[in-house]
């Protein structure tokens, strides 16, 4: 089994609660978490990534544990060694594309310098053919660039895994559907796992080897992606 989550978690945010009940388990190595806005699909994944500390349960990885709350186990995110890229990427405004990928290599907070040089960080500039944007700021990069640049950067460290928060929503429908093929095509040839969440059906038939609908901050397993989408 490759995933195995079982977590609870109440959030109270201003006169809002909201109750984050998610369990299952999964062989897949292509996992979406489907389902509408305020769902609980991204508070799901920072359960996952460490980012956020469930209440009671556990989350386990290939047979390892990641948190067990009854056991009093919780390792730190960085140590959990699972990359998370974030909706809007995430990117240091105030470095460049070179220095935000090396960023991944880092251990703490010192940043990287203009023309940081690495075998690893240059092998994902080559990949994501953004040599011609090394030194180049978050705002001055296409959004396919920026989505390319966060890949890079969770890649870097050579993850275990990867999570993907809603990782197309910010582009437009023709490069939108072109990056869906390349991060297929990579996820394959890397054989990493891989969770995605997202509310965009496309995404769901592009990735869904195994579907998870989440509603309410609940779970209902669709068999197959088409079952997901017409429920």
């Amino acid at each position: 089994m490759i995933w195995d989550v079982d977590v609870q978690r109440h959030f109270v945010h201003a006169q809002r609660s909201f109750a984050l009940q998610v369990r299952f388990a999964s062989p897949a190595r292509r996992l979406v978490l489907f389902g509408p806005s305020g769902a609980g699909k991204s508070q799901t994944l920072k359960i996952i990534a460490g980012l956020t500390r469930p209440d009671t349960g556990h989350v386990r990885l290939a047979g390892d544990t990641l948190v067990d709350m009854a056991a009093g186990l919780d390792i730190p995110a960085r140590a959990r060694r699972l990359a998370y890229v974030f909706q809007d990427y995430a990117l240091f405004p105030h470095l460049n594309v070179v220095q935000n990928i090396a960023f991944g290599l880092q251990h703490g907070w010192r940043n990287a310098g203009r023309d940081a040089q690495h075998e690893a960080v240059e092998r994902w500039m080559r990949a994501f053919e953004l040599g011609p944007v090394a030194h180049q700021y978050p705002e001055q990069l296409s959004g396919g660039q920026r989505q390319r640049t966060a890949l890079a950067r969770a890649l870097v460290a050579q993850p275990r895994a990867l999570l993907l928060d809603e990782p197309f929503a910010a582009l437009d429908p023709a490069l939108r559907e072109r990056l869906r093929d390349e991060l297929a095509d990579l996820q394959a040839a890397l054989d990493i796992p891989l969770v995605l969440i997202t509310h965009d059906e496309a995404d769901v038939r592009r990735f869904g080897s195994d579907v998870l609908q989440i509603a309410d901050g609940r779970v209902r397993e669709a068999e197959a992606p088409h079952e997901a989408l017409a429920a």
